[in-house]
C-alpha cells in the first residue's frame, strides 16, 4: 500500500462505532504536555508511561500512538489493548517495528515519513559541502594555527548525486541539491518523474548509475532485499573519488566491505550516521578510518520535530476518527 490508501471495511467500521460513543486511544505519557491539548472532543485517552503501564484500562482502546519504545515494551502493550486496530510510529523506518505481534495482528500501521525530510536533507548537503570544500582540513589547520591554503576546494555546481531509496527525505535532498546546479539521480521500487531529478530507475537499474555518481546518498529503507546490498560490487564500482553518505539504516551497507573499500582507497570517502549496532562500539574499526566522518543517528535531530510529528498524528487520529484514508500506511508485508 502507499500513501492515503482507505482502510478495510472492517477497520472503519470499527472507527465508525467508537465515534458515536467514545473512542479511546494510547498516547505516550512522554509527551502529553504537548499532545493533550489538540486531541479532539469526544477521544478518551490512555497514557502510556515508557515502561509500557496504563492510567486507564487500555482493553478497549482501539489506536496506538506508539512513542520512542522498544520492542518488549510495543508487545506488552498490543497484548494489554486487543481491541487496537491502528497503530502510528513516529519513526520513518518501521523495520524495528514490525515485530511479529504487529505482523500477526490485523493492524494497520502508520509511519512518520516525511517530518523528518527538513533536517536529513539539510545534514545531507551539510556533509557534501564540507566534504567538497575541505572544512575538516582547514579545521584542523586552525588547530594547529597553521596559514594553509592548499586544501583542494571543489564546488557541487554540476557534480553528479545518485540518491538510493528516493522517497519522501530523497525528494527534498534533490530539491535542495538541484538548486545548487548539481544533476541528481534516483531509484526507487517504482520508477517515476520527479522534479530536480534528471534520471529515475528502477530495480538494480542504480548500480549502473555508481560509476557517474560523485555523491551517493543511502536513503532506502531495511528490508529483506535491501541488507547488505551496498556491498563489495557496489563499492567496485564507484569511482575512486566518490563519497558515500548514510541516513537510511546501518545494515543496508555491508560494514565489511566498507570497511575494506575505504581502507584500500576505493572510493574517497563517507558520512555514517547509522550503523548495524547501535549505540556504535567504542571498539568498532569505524571509528578510526580515514576520510569518515560519524554521527551518532543524529541528522533527524531538529527542535521542530515533536511538533510535527504531533501533527501528523492528530491528522491522522481526524481521519481514523471520520473513516477516512490515512496517511502513510505502511505496506507491511514491503517493510516500508
Amino acid at each position: 500500500m502507499t500513501s492515503e490508501t482507505q482502510y478495510s471495511a472492517f477497520s472503519i467500521q470499527h472507527s465508525t462505532f467508537n465515534i458515536q460513543h467514545c473512542m479511546k486511544i494510547l498516547v505516550p505519557a512522554q509527551i502529553r504536555e504537548a499532545l493533550e491539548p489538540m486531541l479532539p472532543a469526544g477521544i478518551q485517552a490512555v497514557w502510556v508511561d515508557p515502561d509500557g503501564s496504563f492510567d486507564h484500562s487500555p482493553s478497549d482502546a482501539v489506536a496506538y500512538f506508539r512513542w520512542w519504545t522498544d520492542q518488549p515494551v510495543l508487545d506488552r502493550v498490543l497484548a494489554a489493548a486487543p481491541a487496537v486496530r491502528w497503530m502510528h510510529t513516529p519513526s520513518a523506518g518501521v523495520d524495528h517495528v514490525l515485530t511479529p505481534t504487529v505482523l500477526a495482528r490485523d493492524i494497520t500501521l502508520t509511519n512518520s515519513a516525511g517530518v523528518h525530510a527538513i533536517p536529513i536533507a539539510e545534514f545531507v548537503l551539510g556533509f557534501m559541502l564540507s566534504h567538497a570544500k575541505q572544512l575538516g582540513a582547514f579545521a584542523a589547520a586552525q588547530d594547529e594555527r597553521r596559514w594553509d591554503r592548499s586544501p583542494d576546494s571543489r564546488e557541487l555546481y554540476e557534480s553528479t548525486l545518485l540518491i538510493i531509496g528516493i522517497g519522501g527525505i530523497g525528494q527534498a535532498i534533490a530539491e535542495r541539491a538541484a538548486a545548487f546546479g548539481m544533476r541528481v539521480y534516483g531509484s526507487r521500487r517504482t520508477p517515476q518523474p520527479m522534479p530536480g531529478v534528471a534520471r529515475v530507475v528502477g530495480g538494480e537499474g542504480w548500480r549502473d548509475l555508481l560509476p557517474e555518481a560523485d555523491y551517493i546518498v543511502v536513503a532506502a529503507p531495511l528490508t529483506p532485499e535491501t541488507r547488505g546490498m551496498i556491498d563489495a560490487a557496489a563499492f567496485a564500482a564507484m569511482r575512486p573519488t566518490a563519497y558515500l553518505i548514510n541516513i537510511a539504516r546501518g545494515a543496508v551497507i555491508d560494514e565489511p566491505a566498507f570497511i575494506d573499500a575505504i581502507r584500500g582507497g576505493a572510493i574517497g570517502g563517507a558520512a555514517l550516521d547509522t550503523f548495524e549496532q547501535e549505540p556504535l562500539p567504542a571498539e568498532s574499526p569505524l571509528w578510526g578510518l580515514p576520510h569518515v566522518t560519524i554521527t551518532p543517528h543524529a541528522t533527524a535531530n531538529s527542535p521542530r520535530m515533536r511538533e510535527r510529528q504531533i501533527a501528523l498524528f492528530v491528522e491522522n487520529l481526524a481521519r481514523f476518527r471520520d473513516g477516512q484514508p490515512l496517511i502513510n500506511i505502511v505496506d507491511k508485508s514491503a517493510g516500508y
